[in-house]
């Protein structure tokens, strides 16, 4: 999609262009691997305790791999030429979130150390966003964790980079491998905020039911992309809290499921299941899409226990009978196959 134009700014094509080739190459280079972010998001650090399957459907565990791959010792630092330490110095500008959703280019550094957090209200300059981004350009106040403006992609990731940078810092966010103009950001001021370990439980799960209720109006607006991005915050808030934890986190599973089976991920869908049936063996909703999402891995036997139990309880249930149906055909064309196999094998 074409980039919006930017306002009141200068031309800064051929700047621009460098940073897209740059940031290309170093992404792909052991230079770029070796770098490290250094200022990961309070979200990214919050996530990095818990295995929980939101984390790994929320974030991007290939792009991650991606920037994994590779190390190399610090012994190889010693070959390198004089003629290649001005660019080392260059790409030290540069910071990959540890998601690897998108790379940030440092073009002005801020003052301090601190850094936004969740409640903080950001002034913001948003220059270079694309068409339908949904997202005002120039001059805007955001409030980190609060509004619809963190809905969308774009939203999610500007975020994400606001989390990372300090007052006054301007900085360019190029996703990888996209030949568009980066989206220049620069962060002139923004309010104390406080970290999600820093708020009351009461305020966690008012955080928490606002997210859910977002993500539910999202995914009945056809929209299951944006709304495990709710459910995923709102389980990270509650994820915080002392254990059993709140109820409502049964339900938050269960929808993220429901969002991850339409996304195509049917290991973290019948992951998130698994958290739903620890706490409520026989929850129908979970049960049900567990064994959608076992057929969908080819696990048809697993898939079958589940849907059944979910007649025994529910006999007219049409959805999990077509189902089971479906899982029954499948099983009879794999043995099927395996029987010709066998035949060729032996006969």
């Amino acid at each position: 999609m074409p980039p919006g134009s930017p306002t009141g700014e200068k031309d800064t094509s051929q700047p621009q262009q460098q940073w897209k080739t740059n940031s290309q190459e170093k992404f792909d280079s052991r230079t770029q691997i070796r770098q490290q972010p250094r200022y990961p998001s309070t979200e990214i650090l919050e996530l990095r305790g818990s295995p929980d399957p939101v984390c790994q459907s929320l974030e991007n565990p290939q792009g991650a791999e991606k920037l994994a791959v590779g190390l190399e010792g610090d012994s190889d630092k010693c070959h390198e030429s004089a003629s290649e330490l001005p660019e080392l110095l260059h790409i030290s500008n540069l910071w990959y979130c540890p998601d690897g959703s998108f790379i940030k280019k440092i073009v002005t550094c801020g003052q301090g150390v601190d850094k936004p957090k969740l409640g903080s209200r950001c002034r913001v300059l948003v220059v270079g966003l694309p068409f339908g981004s949904g997202l005002p350009e120039g001059w805007t106040e955001l409030t980190l964790g609060i509004g619809p403006w963190r809905a969308g992609t774009w939203g999610e990731l500007i975020e994400k980079c606001l989390e990372s940078m300090c007052q006054g810092e301007e900085a360019e966010l190029q996703l990888p491998g996209n030949c568009e103009p980066p989206i220049r950001l620069t962060l002139a001021s923004f309010t104390q905020g406080r970290d999600s370990w820093e708020l009351e439980a009461s305020e966690k799960e008012v955080l928490a039911r606002e997210e859910r209720a977002k993500g539910t109006e999202l995914f009945r607006a056809g929209n299951p992309e944006g709304a495990a991005r709710c459910y995923g915050r709102a389980l990270r808030m509650l994820l915080t809290l002392p254990p059993p934890g709140p109820p409502e986190r049964t339900t938050l599973h269960a929808n993220l499921a429901a969002c991850q089976l339409l996304l195509g991920q049917p290991q973290l869908a019948a992951q998130s299941c698994d958290r739903v049936l620890e706490r409520e063996p026989g929850h129908l909703k979970a049960l049900y899409r567990r064994g959608v999402a076992q057929a969908a891995l080819g696990n048809l036997e697993k898939a079958a226990v589940d849907l059944k139990k979910v007649l025994a309880v529910d006999p007219k249930n049409r959805a999990a009978q077509e189902e089971l149906r479906k899982v029954v055909i499948q099983g009879k064309k794999q043995d099927a196959g395996l029987a010709q196999g066998l035949r060729k094998m032996f006969g």
